[in-house]
């Protein structure tokens, strides 16, 4: 946790999978959401406490206008890579998981197994799931490219709707192919 108060700034966005409530800390992305309203602002508040503490959150919709610009373009399929600043809280394995999963192309996908043998644990796969699920910058981190051995959609903290719509807006789902 780090030690004293802090603010975060977050607003909130319309996109073609509902809503997103994002939040910045003055390094950069810190926070990604699919609700709204009371609902996530509570979910916000659950993960800043646990690794802030003390926090103030405050509503600015200006100040992530990049963000929101580059979301967008992302659903209207302009965008393949965010030129943002992300600003990672987790432990040091999730750490470790998610810098994997900026590795991963546009388009591609990668099974857990994939990462953690990427990561030089091969036996990490329930580990790297859990790291996986506790991504909390998801789209920006892609954890939707990760499926199952099989190839199947599993897990997606956002739900199994909204990661085969990030798939197959990606190409990396072939139209013709039913969840």
């Amino acid at each position: 946790m780090v030690s004293g108060s802090r603010v975060l700034i977050w607003s909130e966005m319309d996109s073609p999978v509902g809503p997103i409530t994002l939040a910045l800390s003055g390094k950069g992305v810190c926070h990604l959401n699919y609700m709204s309203g009371e609902k996530a602002l509570l979910s916000l508040e659950r993960w800043a406490k646990e690794w802030f503490g003390s926090v103030r959150l405050e509503r600015n919709d200006t100040e992530p206008a990049e963000v929101i610009r580059q979301l967008n373009e992302y659903f209207s399929g302009k965008r393949q890579q965010f030129d943002l600043p992300i600003d990672l809280y987790g432990t040091a394995f999730q750490k470790l998981v998610w810098q994997q999963l900026l590795m991963i192309p546009y388009g591609e996908v990668r099974s857990y197994k994939d990462v953690a043998q990427a990561m030089g644990a091969p036996k990490a796969v329930r580990a790297v799931g859990g790291a996986n699920n506790r991504n909390p910058v998801s789209i920006l981190v892609p954890c939707h490219r990760v499926v199952g051995s099989n190839g199947s959609l599993v897990g997606y903290g956002g739900g199994l709707k909204i990661k085969e719509y990030l798939l197959r807006l990606e190409g990396a789902l072939p139209a013709q192919v039913q969840v």
